[in-house]
Parts: structure tokens; C-alpha cells; sequence
């Protein structure tokens, strides 16, 4: 059972609303509160505090959005949710999913899963209690500052969500949280996935040091700088940065093209290091980060992003990892993931379904969630316990 303290009634019934692009994450999550709060309950006894639907096998609420031939669609919602405190999950980035359009098929583009995430909330009609959208990837998060005649489309999102009556949004890892910016009167929580990460490379690769003699944490540019920042000072080691320069004469694929990737930073002879972003969309700017660590004799290169959209295929990291430039690469289950992805053997997935669970329970009982904005001592902890067990087990294999 989950080690969180509940001490306030909840806000309103639970209900989780799953779009069809996040199904299996919402099912992980949905399992997580199901077990937890059948256990409490059944901790309780005789002095539990029955309400209604706290207690129930599963809390996502039955719906669906439908598309008539021309392509339009509708969203229903196909029980009641009067007073309910709803929670809905979508995400944007799952292009897996097809509909027609007069017998065509097509795959659903960021804009569809945005314009279903409305129908359903237009269907809600403003009976809930309340309504928080858990979108982990937030949508056109790339695109949250104008340089230039340019839409602010990540803005205008978070403003129209607010203005069709919903109370919070829940992202993991914005590109840029400034957005925040736009809605200053709603909640808005941008979560970060440390304390997950650096489980995920422990249990990934037990043999990993977690110290500033072994190790190092390197931003592929200085957009991330203050991402590899936090992770360095959680794991207490150094921290390096690489910067592009940029050819500004010309336009290749909507960008001016990268000229090189120059390295500020410590000695990396022989470290490991940890490549650390907030996405994976080609892969190919941090593959040449990787390859320029390894020309400055890094040791094993991780490879670790919140985000694997992996957009141009697995091609470039299947060969950069046959010629050792990578060693790891660690993605969440965030967002959609590829099947193949399971089949590399350089590959490993973060799962975050307990992580949302615990948000969600909390928010739904009106509690704090410092403890997981700020996961400090969970992370202290897990190091500590993690560095004796690999003390005990190295000092096991020496008197072997």
C-alpha cells in the first residue's frame, strides 16, 4: 500500500476519464488506486468513513468519442458525473491510432487528440465537481515563445482549457513551464520524473556509481541546462554542457542547421555520463552529443528523455549503440511507446502509472503535493539503501 498520509475527506467522487490514446497507463493507474483504496478501507474497519464510490474496482468512467465518414466527430460520456472530481488523461502524442475520412485512413495527429480532449470536456456540460486534465506531453509545448510572427499555440491551448471550466493541468516535464504564464489564475503542476529516472538507472544498470568520481550529467544545449542542473545536484556530481552554433544564412527543414556542438564542462575521461533532456524527437542532436562525448573518451553513455517520440525511427540508435556510442537509452511510458522499442536491448522504460496514481489520490483528498514536487528525501533514500547494497555486493565478488 501506498505511504501517503490522507487526512481530509475527498473533494468529490473519483472518476477517471481515459482517452483511448492513454488507455493502457490509465489502467496501470486505475489498478494502483483500486488495490490502495480497498486496503484502507479494509484497514479502517468499522471506523471507516463510507461516502459514496470510494471504494470501487475501477474508477474510469465509460466513454468515447465517435466519427461520423466525413471525418467530424462527437464526445460522450456514458454515465453520470454529477459532483464527480474527474480526472482526464490523454495523450497528444500517440500517432498509433487511425480513423477514415471518406474511406481514408488517417492517423491521429496532436491536433485530433486536442480537439477529442474538447469534445469530451464540452460533454461534461459542467456537472462535475471539478476537472483536472493530466496531459503528460503538453501540447505544442515547443512552441511557447514567439520570436517572431509566430502563434503562441501552447498559450492559446491553456487558456481555452481554462475558459471551458477546467480547474487544474497536470503536465510532467514541460518544455518550458514559463508558459504557466498564461493561465496565473489556475492550477497548473509541471512534474518532474528524477526520483523515477534514477531508479530506472539503478535497477537498469546495477553497477552504475552514483558519485562525482564515476559520473557526470551533460545538457545536450542550453535550453536543458537547468534540467541537468537539478539531476547533478540530486545525484552529486558534475555537470556539463554542450551549445550549438548555428549556420543563421540558412533554413533546412523550418531550422537553421547545426554547424557544431561545442562542450563546456569538466574532464569526461573515462566517466559515464547521462545525456539528460525533456524529449527524444529525431534523436539525432543527441546522438552527435553522444558521439562527441565518446571522442573525449566518455565511458558509457545514457541516453535518458521523459519524452520518446523517436520520430525518424530506431535506425540511428540501433547503429549508434552497435558502435558503442550508447549504452542506455531511457524513455517514460509517458506517451505512446513503439513495440520495437521493447525488442532493443539497449532500451529501458520508466513507468510513471503509480507516480499519477499517487497525484491523483492526493489531489482528490485536497492534499499537498510538495512531497512529490520536491522528492528530495525519497531520492536521499533510495541512493543511500542503493550505494550499501552495491557496497555489499562488490565486497561479495572480491571474496569470490
Amino acid at each position: 500500500m501506498a505511504e501517503i498520509k490522507l487526512e481530509t475527506i475527498p473533494v468529490g467522487t473519483l472518476g477517471i476519464i481515459a482517452m483511448d490514446n492513454i488507455m493502457p497507463l490509465a489502467e496501470k493507474v486505475d489498478a494502483y488506486l483500486a488495490y490502495w483504496r480497498s486496503e484502507r478501507e479494509r484497514a479502517k474497519g468499522e471506523n471507516a468513513l463510507h461516502f459514496r464510490g470510494y471504494q470501487r474496482d475501477s474508477y474510469i468512467l465509460g466513454s468515447r468519442v465517435p466519427r461520423f465518414g466525413s471525418g467530424e466527430g462527437k464526445g460522450e460520456i456514458t454515465e453520470s458525473v454529477r459532483g464527480y472530481d474527474v480526472y482526464i488523461m490523454t495523450d497528444v502524442l500517440n500517432n498509433s491510432l487511425t480513423y477514415k475520412v471518406r474511406g481514408i485512413v488517417n492517423h491521429m495527429s496532436p491536433d485530433d487528440h486536442y480537439a477529442d480532449l474538447k469534445r469530451i470536456i464540452g460533454a461534461i456540460q459542467g456537472k462535475a465537481q471539478r476537472i483536472t486534465v493530466i496531459m503528460p506531453f503538453l501540447y505544442e509545448s515547443r512552441q511557447h515563445r514567439r520570436t517572431k510572427r509566430e502563434s503562441l499555440d501552447c498559450a492559446y491551448m491553456l487558456q481555452e482549457l481554462v475558459q471551458m471550466g477546467v480547474d487544474d493541468i497536470i503536465t510532467f516535464d514541460a518544455h518550458d513551464p514559463r508558459v504557466q504564464n498564461a493561465i496565473p489564475n489556475c492550477g497548473f503542476e509541471n512534474i518532474a520524473c528524477t526520483y523515477q529516472f534514477i531508479k530506472g538507472l539503478a535497477h537498469s544498470t546495477p553497477d552504475i556509481h552514483f558519485d562525482s568520481d564515476h559520473l557526470m550529467v551533460v545538457s545536450p544545449d542550453e535550453g536543458g541546462m537547468n534540467r541537468a542542473v537539478n539531476v547533478a545536484n540530486y545525484l552529486g556530481v558534475n555537470v556539463g554542457m554542450f551549445y550549438k552554433r548555428r549556420d543563421y544564412t540558412k533554413i533546412v527543414n523550418g531550422t537553421n542547421p547545426i554547424v557544431a556542438h561545442e562542450y563546456l564542462g569538466t574532464d569526461l575521461e573515462g566517466k559515464d555520463v547521462l545525456i539528460f533532456d525533456d524529449m527524444i524527437s529525431s534523436g539525432g542532436s543527441m546522438l552527435e552529443v553522444a558521439a562527441e562525448l565518446k571522442k573525449r573518451h566518455a565511458g558509457r553513455v545514457f541516453v535518458l528523455a521523459t519524452f520518446g517520440l523517436f520520430t525518424n525511427g530506431l535506425e540511428k540508435f540501433d547503429k549508434a549503440y552497435e558502435e558503442g556510442t550508447i549504452y542506455k537509452v531511457l524513455t517514460t511510458n509517458l506517451t505512446y511507446q513503439m513495440p520495437e522499442l521493447f525488442e532493443r536491448p539497449y532500451y529501458s522504460s520508466v513507468d510513471l502509472s503509480k507516480y499519477i496514481a499517487l497525484v491523483i489520490d492526493n489531489l482528490n483528498h485536497n492534499s499537498s503535493l510538495a512531497d512529490f514536487l520536491v522528492p528530495t528525501d525519497r531520492i536521499n533514500r533510495f541512493l543511500t539503501a542503493f550505494k550499501e547494497q552495491q557496497k555489499a555486493r562488490e565486497e561479495a565478488a572480491a571474496k569470490e
